[in-house]
């Protein structure tokens, strides 16, 4: 494994010290972040923003600075607004090929049916107000289109793969879609070559040192494109080979010290889902404690670079932390936690 690999992650990613000013910079800072559960997703970028609190982050996405999208590998991500077509562009072509058969087999989504469900939800969308997903889905039942049993998401997943649409900002607690024209302003289309080249250094910036493997996992590439990408970027990266592994990394990032700060990661945060391999920040004997075999991924403890523990919110209605730690926990180790959930708490508007 690299030296100081975990070290140099954390910098990198924005946790042992924030990544940016503001909420749309910590987003743009790691290129794109996992936010499938919404709630987690905000703490994620304000754990990586300076002084930033709940508020701020929601602020953020209701004012179309962030945009929450499906960009690649079928799930929903945060990216700063002026990210949003180039990584579509580039990535979701890819997942919608290996998704068409099955929308059209288990339902009933074949070309002619999407086609039909697009001029409906433009028409749905055409005013420019953010619409719930409620609201669109009886759009899709007045127009024939049955939402039930998922064909609504998966027509609305569809349609943010086309660049159509995007979700806009929370009602509630429900999600509201906008027609990504009315939301994202137009850019110039980018070459591929010139799309993997902005790919590569922008996820090296805030994931890096990683391989080309964790490349292709995270942006859904196939090896040899992940492998053409880094090759296109190689004169601004930095490598190194070992036991048989070769690790990236932008040639600007700092060197950094081994560090010993404590901090609690939300639900699917980057610094896990963010690589193929796990194994130099979660031992292999605990990862079915940490990401069940669905895929859920929960909050993290992370002391000295490594998952130490998993935690939750107590209850829905206090911000207490319930901790179940994989290894016995010291004294100091406990007093660690307890002040990174003070930051989680601050972060929140809990002023305990």
């Amino acid at each position: 494994m690299l030296p100081s690999l975990t070290a140099r992650r954390l910098h990198a990613q924005g946790i042992s010290a924030p990544a940016a000013a503001s909420p749309a910079g910590a987003v743009r800072h790691l290129c794109a972040m996992q936010a499938q559960d919404y709630h987690a997703a905000l703490w994620a970028v304000g754990l990586r923003t300076k002084g930033a609190t709940l508020a701020q982050v929601e602020d953020a996405i209701a004012g179309g600075e962030i945009v929450r999208t499906w960009p690649m590998r079928g799930t929903l991500h945060l990216l700063a607004r002026d990210d949003v077509r180039w990584m579509v562009a580039l990535l979701a072509p890819r997942v919608q090929a290996a998704n068409a058969a099955r929308i059209s087999r288990e339902f009933g989504f074949d070309m002619p049916t999407l086609a039909h469900g697009r001029r409906v939800m433009e028409q749905a969308l055409s005013s420019g107000t953010p619409v719930t997903r409620s609201d669109l889905y009886a759009r899709m039942e007045t127009a024939g289109i049955a939402s039930a049993h998922q064909r609504g998401l998966h027509l609305l997943n569809w349609l943010a793969h086309e660049s159509v649409i995007c979700q806009g900002p929370r009602h509630g607690k429900q999600p509201t879609f906008v027609l990504m024209d009315a939301w994202v302003p137009p850019s110039a289309p980018l070459g591929r070559d010139e799309a993997l080249h902005r790919l590569t250094q922008r996820y090296l910036q805030g994931h890096g040192p990683a391989t080309a493997a964790d490349l292709a996992w995270w942006s859904g590439l196939t090896q040899k494109d992940a492998l053409r990408a880094l090759t296109l970027a190689d004169s601004a990266l930095e490598k190194e080979t070992h036991d048989g592994t070769t690790w990236w990394w932008r040639a600007d990032a700092p060197v950094t010290a081994r560090s010993r700060a404590i901090h609690l990661l939300p639900a699917f945060d980057e610094y896990l889902i963010g690589y193929r391999d796990r194994a130099p920040v979660l031992d292999v004997e605990h990862t079915r404690r940490v990401i069940s075999i669905n895929g859920l991924v929960s909050a993290t403890a992370i002391i000295e670079g490594r998952v130490a523990a998993t935690w939750k919110r107590a209850t829905a209605s206090n911000t207490d932390i319930a901790l179940e730690p994989l290894r016995a926990l010291e004294e100091a180790e406990h007093t660690g936690i307890h002040r990174a959930a003070q930051h989680w708490r601050r972060f929140l508007g809990d002023a305990r």
